[in-house]
């Protein structure tokens, strides 16, 4: 049912490159991890992500997989996912070669190339019941996985069996029963949230000095260029921008090549209003220039509370549609996530529904038409235009759509996993530009956190993109009272 024991290795965490010490043996290598199942609903790639070492699905894992199977949900089509590698694993297999253990050498049968891992998958095919030191009490599925767990550690107590689960709850209670637990490591992008790209960087004071030398200046189509050799060049990303700290200069980073980077001068939305709206700060002129630029199709804005991200890009989006004709209108989606109790079943049209959800898209929109000229008539005549111009869409009802010519708003990204960002980005058609916004401090969705929210994985993905670009918003501008809020409370 399980593989030889094995003598104890140092505790690691569940990373493809975890490497153990190479005067080991081979089979102290290795280590057997006990999957609950939240993780395979979380993603159901799990199986294969744990490189030479075994993976044990218990009995309880299996029953929990089939009872979610149906419906239309995310979590429902990760378990019907599951079942499919599980089946594509013991096809030919018989029940010696089960007990024995199932080869995890491949992600998928659509694959290109197969890679002999040396992984092995277990299930539990007979009762552990025996080998339990401790019976827990109660009938809860949590606590049979803990049983289980606690069975495998007694029946091989010189071989390093983990629990995996996103639960937090289960890995505290498997803390005080003395086992090991761990979260599922494999779906971060980052180690620390810290670390995330923020999409500017100030010049040292010394930078234009010590690159004069082969510095080369000149203008096209009214654009100010600069290319720029020397070592700082090496970490630059595309659309990177950079300034320097008296504000004389802001640019953006255009091309990089062979060490050397072709920087283009920013235009100054503290001075130039965009609908009205005329950035606050540095950063607010930073993300106006990617919102506006026609060669960006994909910007991701992250800040927190009253940064003005939603403001930027429904500002952007009206000049880009309403007075350039670039854009036929503006799509606006979000997660449907309360903060509070649910207000249940709300009738009316798709557009309807959503309505309850768009109040910060309500009072932008407020912001940005309000005008003393024409009055309540000129004012009443300006919503009804952009009514039109403005759709408002689930989230449920995008796969299989693809969007031409449209300014797509995903808000409140941070809520949304790799997979459906994956899904959301692959709707966009030609001359489509794709704007998320969001704010990884305040993920309202279970097993989701700051490193492997999906506008975390997409920020970090497509940093190296000619065609993409981010900006972590850091001040925030809605009042003094906010500002003064989010820094004490």
């Amino acid at each position: 049912m399980t593989p030889p024991p094995a003598a104890p290795v140092r505790r690691r965490r569940n990373r493809i490159e975890d490497i153990t010490a190479d005067s080991l043996p081979e089979i102290a290598r290795t280590r057997l991890y006990v999957l609950d199942t939240n993780v395979l609903m979380h993603d159901p790639t799990a199986l294969f992500r744990f490189e030479e070492h075994a993976v044990f699905l218990p009995m309880v894992v299996l029953e929990e997989l089939d009872a979610a199977k149906k419906g239309v949900s995310e979590v429902a089509r990760n378990v019907r996912q599951v079942s499919r590698f599980l089946d594509e694993l013991m096809q030919g297999a018989d029940h010696q070669a089960v007990v024995d253990g199932l080869p995890l050498g491949r992600l998928s049968a659509y694959e290109a190339t197969v890679r002999d891992t040396g992984g092995r998958l277990y299930f539990q095919t007979e009762p552990l019941s025996a080998a339990l030191p401790l019976a827990l009490p109660g009938l809860k599925p949590d606590n049979n996985l803990l049983g289980t767990v606690m069975a495998l550690q007694a029946r091989y107590p010189d071989r390093d069996v983990v629990l995996v689960s996103k639960d937090i709850n289960l890995r505290i209670k498997a803390s005080i029963m003395g086992l090991c637990a761990e979260d599922y490591f494999n779906d971060q992008v980052l180690d620390d949230a810290d670390l995330l790209y923020r999409g500017w960087e100030e010049l040292p004071e010394d930078f234009w000095n010590t690159h004069s030398k082969d510095m080369a200046s000149w203008s096209e189509k009214g654009r100010t260029f600069y290319r720029v050799i020397g070592p700082q060049v090496a970490s630059w990303t595309p659309n990177l921008c950079v300034y320097t700290a008296d504000d004389r200069f802001e640019g953006i980073v255009r091309e990089l090549s062979q060490g050397a980077a072709r920087i283009e001068i920013l235009r100054n939305y503290r001075e130039n209003a965009v609908w009205g709206v005329r950035a606050r700060n540095r950063e607010q002129s930073f993300a106006l220039n990617l919102l506006m630029d026609p060669e960006v199709d994909f910007v991701t804005l992250m800040g927190g509370a009253g940064t003005g991200k939603t403001l930027l890009a429904l500002a952007a989006g009206l000049t880009q549609c309403l007075e350039m004709n670039r854009y036929r209108e503006i799509l606006m989606t979000r997660v449907t996530i309360p903060v509070g109790e649910d207000i249940g079943f709300l009738p009316g049209t798709e557009e309807e529904k959503m309505t309850p959800w768009m109040g910060a898209l309500m009072d932008n929109l407020e912001v940005l038409t309000h005008s003393e000229e024409g009055g309540e008539w000129g004012r009443g005549a300006t919503q009804d235009l952009l009514a039109h111009r403005i759709k408002i869409r689930s989230l449920n009802f995008m796969r299989g759509r693809t969007f031409l010519n449209r300014y797509l708003i995903i808000d409140e990204a941070q809520n949304l996993t790799a997979k459906q960002m994956k899904t959301l980005i692959t709707r966009a058609g030609p001359g489509t530009k794709i704007v998320c916004l969001g704010n990884i401090a305040q993920i309202d969705t279970p097993y989701l956190t700051e490193t492997s929210s999906g506008l975390t994985h997409v920020v970090d993905r497509f940093r190296n993109w000619a065609h993409g670009g981010h900006i972590t918003l850091m001040r925030g501008e809605r009042s003094r009272l906010a500002d003064h809020a989010s820094e004490i409370l």
